[in-house]
């Protein structure tokens, strides 16, 4: 055996497991089908402007532990995220907050804004909802449903609100405060210099073959490691025995603008349901930037089959049933490891990945 690791994938997973390996004296060699290491957050310098070749990530956290060891091979500027929305010629901030209800109804105070969605839901009477137009409407009413939700959703996932199920959306973020910051974590921020150069460090001293696919070259690959780390589809590892999990996937369409301001804000959701893309990134306001041109992407959502990435795990029961044969012969087989959001079957954000490969890392190393 030539390496203690193989590991198959180069994105934020795979790159933590080879550092700490190597930390640990294992010697480890790291392989990605793509061109380029780090994965879905792969950024890209185009025009003086880090470009987020896979939709837009931000990194956010509650986890101090998480946090501290992430700060070891960047340093994150003071980003917020606080996208707006889109509805025909209204704008919106998000998450549902005092701003929004404002920007609706024209109210001032947060009792004002609790009278009004308890109104709506006076009027619909749904007691035990059956899908998630019911659910979304019990929770924060029909106007923001019918504005911000239903069109979003319908593009995100390809069905009818009334086709989808309730547990989708089960919990919606409603704040009586004027805050547009996203997510409540503790600490949140992007690396300046983009992502990449983050996984770069990571990967320091670390061999790395890039356009090398896994299954093309399983033969060769399969016997020059004791245990194989697996990032990518567990289906895929087990040649579909069991059939194939499925997904939702993504297209994305980037433009160089010879203007210096697109949009004047990083992320704005578009919630009509006949605008195809869901959203449009402006990436040089994740960094602040200030350069002469700018770069905008638009995220279109699509359906999956195995010939296109895929992004967002369809955890329904039918699906997580079947992940769950598939695990079961994971954990019967003891060379290799699975991990991240293909390996497990889950959609994770980014700071719940470093914790899953810290927490694998202290099992097997």
């Amino acid at each position: 055996m030539k390496y203690d690791y193989l590991i198959v994938g180069c994105g934020l997973f795979g790159a933590i497991f080879a550092h700490e390996a190597t930390q640990k004296g294992k010697k480890c060699l790291i392989i990605d089908k793509r061109s380029h290491i780090a994965g879905n957050i792969y950024t890209e310098e185009i025009e003086n402007i880090n470009v987020h070749k896979y939709g837009a990530h931000i990194f956010h956290t509650s986890d101090k532990q998480v946090w501290d060891y992430i700060n070891q091979f960047a340093e994150f500027n003071r980003y917020t995220n606080s996208p707006i929305a889109k509805y025909k010629d209204e704008v919106y901030n998000l998450p549902f907050n005092m701003n929004t209800f404002h920007q609706l109804w024209g109210i001032f105070t947060p009792e004002e804004a609790k009278q009004k969605i308890e109104q709506e839901l006076e009027e619909v009477h749904i007691q035990e909802p059956k899908n998630l137009e019911e659910q979304a409407i019990k929770l924060v009413g029909k106007t923001i449903y019918e504005k911000l939700i239903k069109g979003y959703t319908q593009k995100q996932w390809g069905k009818k609100a009334t086709d989808l199920p309730a547990f989708i959306i089960k919990r919606l973020p409603v704040r009586f405060t004027y805050d547009n910051n996203y997510f409540n974590d503790t600490y949140q921020g992007i690396p300046i210099g983009g992502y990449t150069k983050m996984i770069e460090k990571m990967l320091e001293g670390i061999e790395v073959k890039l356009n090398c696919d896994y299954f093309e070259h399983k033969t060769e690959l399969e016997n020059i490691a004791e245990t194989i780390i697996f990032t990518g589809p567990i289906d895929q590892y087990y040649d579909y025995q069991f059939g194939e999990l499925e997904y939702r996937s993504l297209r994305f369409e980037t433009e160089i603008l010879n203007m210096e301001n697109y949009q004047g804000n990083s992320v704005v959701n578009y919630t009509q349901y006949e605008v195809p893309y869901t959203r449009i990134i402006e990436h040089k306001h994740f960094e602040f930037g200030n350069q002469p041109k700018t770069i905008i992407t638009k995220e279109y959502p699509d359906f999956w089959d195995i010939t296109k990435e895929p992004y967002y795990p369809i955890n329904d029961e039918k699906n997580n049933a079947l992940y769950e044969k598939y695990k079961t012969l994971a954990n019967n087989d003891p060379n290799v490891i699975f991990g991240g959001r293909l390996g497990q079957y889950q959609y994770y954000d980014m700071d719940k990945v470093i914790k899953q490969a810290l927490n694998t890392c202290y099992t097997f190393l």
